[in-house]
């Protein structure tokens, strides 16, 4: 089968090989261009190779590493994701300079097991994001919309009891002490408000003078 060169769609080069547009022997890197996709090999597919992965709820492209595509992941920051790593390294055998595209259902099921319950494979309390949980006084790790709706939680609590970060929050300022000249600014600047300001001053001067130059001439 004939590799697809750069500029030559999904669809024509499906038709020259009497595949299907989108089968597992066309590993696209999707790029719209006029309508159409643009396919672009690199030559280190396999005949198994996907595109488009769905991770933990989050479609990441096919050629990214495994490390990459974790530290893709909302949750997980450099440190987590290397450290997450490490584990799928050592109970999976999987590289990190392995194509996330290249992986199979089980391996991404099993990452998946993995990441959503990293406490259970060897991660330490201070290693997790949400290590005591306010209702429930456990260590987790939470990562996409579990983190998403967990921060949204906690500051509606902050709001509702009414501390000094709600407070904070409810009018819109920095928590941590900033200085608020500097940080956390909005609307329109400062500078350009003085400046229209001085220009409306000086055209109403100046038309006030010319008013009275005409007056004592009469």
């Amino acid at each position: 089968m004939s590799q697809p060169t750069h500029g030559q769609s999904q669809s024509q080069s499906a038709k020259q090989s009497g595949e299907k547009p989108g089968g597992p022997h066309v590993a696209p890197r999707a790029v719209q261009h006029g309508g159409q996709i643009i396919v672009k090999m690199t030559g280190k597919e396999s005949t198994d190779f996907r595109g488009i992965i769905r991770l933990l709820g989050r479609d990441v492209e096919g050629h990214t590493t495994v490390r990459n595509a974790l530290r893709k992941i909302r949750g997980f920051g450099h440190n987590a994701a290397s450290n997450l790593m490490r584990v799928i390294l050592k109970e999976l055998n999987v590289k990190p300079e392995t194509l996330i595209g290249e992986l199979s259902d089980q391996q991404l099921q099993a990452i998946e097991t993995i990441a959503r319950e990293p406490f259970k494979h060897g991660f330490k309390q201070h290693q997790l994001n949400h290590a005591k949980d306010p209702e429930t006084g456990t260590a987790r790790h939470l990562a996409v919309n579990d983190l998403i709706f967990a921060m949204r939680q906690g500051l509606e609590q902050e709001r509702n009891t009414r501390s000094w970060k709600g407070w904070r929050l409810s009018i819109g300022q920095r928590v941590r002490g900033q200085h608020t000249r500097t940080t956390g600014r909005t609307g329109l600047t400062v500078g350009v408000l003085k400046k229209a300001i001085k220009a409306q001053k000086a055209a109403a001067a100046s038309g006030a003078q010319e008013a009275g130059k005409k007056e004592e001439k009469k």
